[in-house]
């Protein structure tokens, strides 16, 4: 079926593909299963988001925010009350990270937000991460819910979270077991963490899942995780995530996985291990690996997953699925060419006294913004005739800035990502939005030297005077604007070998294809360029301008211009 096809046809293939709910038996002479009745049957909905990443307001547009997702929760929640059911409310993690408003404030409005939603259990993210440990406690107690991971041990082997949480859904007791990304032990900070042991996610599920049973705790086993959705398991740079931990459990085992951190809506082509041509709107088919119901909400808020089951004859039965944008709009154009937005679905008013209680840190967030985080001695040149044109202090300090985040051995910024320069003086948060407004996130890549050498042959030759000029930090090489070859002598200060694994972070706009860039399967460390550049000034405090000039580490051969490839027709 073709992904044309599944827009025209998807909401009949979800109706097939759910009625029954045989648990991947495809055998079409299996007996129908015994029909859902007022007194053998618990009915339930569970309902998930993902990745809020502070999104607690709602954007320029008006689309999600947490005043309007309490709105179509609470609705939802009657709704599935007068019909006897019940509601379980879980969210996949990342709760930190990614606008100001919340970062300054240490996430408390969205834990505050969640809290006043309902939620009754959260996957720790490996955002939650990216601050001290103590920062990481607060947000614990001040959540009314669990958080939840059963692979993080502290160092005296104890867990530092509980591994799972039993809840009482109408008489059905339902365990809910939190999982976090092996990752986070590779991208998130070590000043941090290095007292923590993040284990397997596929040993550590099978022993909980033991435990549960052996006590006789629970009916049904659900796990809320923040491991990623990869189609078909492929994982690439990326620990395994829930489709590889789906795989690897004995079939039945785990009925639900409600995940999170790769931000997809996982939404696939019906009979197969493929995404998907999903837009906001669309039915969702939901991916369903070895007995086992995996789910993803995309990111920030923008959709409601709501899962609508029936558990009878001693089994679950996904009865219907649907991802409910949150206010999302799209662009048409009329007839004379003009653009508007509009909404998809039905407008949600927010929730009026969320809305006011969060309004209180959206204004002390604002506020914030023109705090001064540090200061520089000359002018940081993002200029854009010149950022696109050669080598700049803070084209450079970019690449650095987001290299040294995640200690990659080198960067790689594209120009058309520095929108503006910084005047010599107080920096502020509001310069560094400026700057980088575009939210990108930074990935990291592992490559043999020989695959660095062929990527920074094809990047380090795009030519000057375009936004996919590459400003490259912590690489000594020739760069043949001809031939779109580089020879490479030193990276990260060491003599540069064709065989040795080295690291770098890139632009996710760049990673996957943009300005022209190969296509990379990347680490996603779920990292907001915009928050790396904060935290790079923050710590720094004074900034010397001229300690990121460029110092001849780049020659350009073949071109008409020394400072980059320049070759004309």
């Amino acid at each position: 079926m073709s992904n044309k096809l599944v827009k025209g046809l998807l909401a009949t293939a979800v109706l097939a593909a759910l009625a029954g709910c045989n648990n991947g038996n495809d055998d079409t002479t299996a007996p129908v299963p015994e029909v859902c009745g007022v007194d053998n049957c618990t009915k339930f909905t569970v309902l998930h988001t993902n990745d809020n990443h502070g999104r607690f307001w709602s954007n320029g547009d008006g689309e999600y925010g947490m005043a309007a997702r309490k709105t179509l929760i609470q609705q939802i929640r009657a709704e599935v009350e007068a019909n006897g059911g019940e509601t379980l409310l879980l969210s996949g993690g990342d709760i930190n990270t990614g606008v100001p408003e919340s970062d300054l404030q240490d996430a408390v409005p969205d834990f505050v937000g969640m809290n006043d939603i309902g939620y009754d259990a959260m996957a720790v993210g490996n955002h939650e991460f990216d601050n001290p440990l103590s920062i990481l406690d607060m947000q614990r107690h001040l959540a009314q819910f669990p958080m939840l991971a059963a692979n993080i041990y502290k160092a005296d082997g104890t867990r530092y979270f509980d591994a799972y949480k039993v809840f009482d859904i109408k008489g059905l007791k339902v365990a809910v077991i939190g999982l976090t990304t092996e990752d986070t032990a590779k991208i998130g900070n070590p000043e941090f963490i290095s007292g923590l042991t993040f284990t397997d996610p596929k040993v550590e599920v099978a022993k909980v899942i033991k435990e549960i049973k052996d006590a006789k705790a629970a009916d049904l086993i659900f796990a809320a995780t923040h491991m990623g959705h990869y189609a078909d398991g492929q994982n690439g740079s990326n620990a395994p995530g829930d489709v590889a931990m789906a795989r690897a459990l004995t079939e039945g085992d785990l009925q639900l996985v409600v995940g999170g951190h790769s931000q997809n809506p996982v939404c696939m082509e019906p009979g197969t291990n493929e995404y998907a041509d999903f837009s906001a709107g669309d039915a969702c088919v939901p991916d369903q690996q070895n007995g086992t119901w995996i789910m993803q909400a995309h990111e920030w808020g923008k959709y409601v997953g709501r899962a609508d089951f029936e558990y009878f004859g001693g089994k679950l039965h996904l009865a219907s699925y649907k991802l409910i944008p949150v206010n999302l709009k799209k662009t048409v154009v009329d007839e004379a060419g003009n653009k508007s937005k509009v909404l998809i679905g039905d407008e949600i008013a927010p929730d009026a006294e969320l809305k006011e209680l969060l309004q209180y840190f959206q204004d002390k967030g604002n506020g914030k913004l023109d705090e001064v985080i540090a200061t520089t001695d000359g002018l940081l040149d993002g200029e854009r005739a010149n950022v696109r044109n050669m080598q700049t202090n803070l084209g450079r300090l970019l690449a650095m800035a987001q290299s040294t985040k995640v200690h990659a051995d080198f960067g790689v910024m594209n120009s058309g990502g520095v929108r503006a320069s910084i005047e010599a003086g107080d920096i502020t948060y509001r310069d560094v939005l400026t700057v980088q407004p575009f939210g990108n996130m930074v990935t990291l890549s592992t490559m043999t030297g020989s695959d660095v050498a062929n990527y920074l042959g094809a990047v380090a030759s795009m030519q000057i005077d375009s936004g996919a000029y590459a400003q490259v930090t912590g690489v000594k090489m020739n760069v043949d604007c001809a031939a779109k070859t580089v020879a490479i002598s030193e990276i990260n200060g060491k003599d540069f070998s064709a065989t040795d694994s080295y690291s770098f972070t890139v632009p996710s706009f760049n990673a996957a294809g943009g300005d022209g860039y190969p296509v990379l399967t990347p680490v996603q460390t779920g990292y907001v360029d915009a928050d790396v550049l904060y935290d790079f000034f923050k710590e720094k405090g004074s900034v010397v301008a001229n300690d990121y000039n460029p110092v001849g580490d780049i020659v350009y051969e073949n071109s008409e211009s020394v400072a980059g490839c320049k070759i004309s027709n």
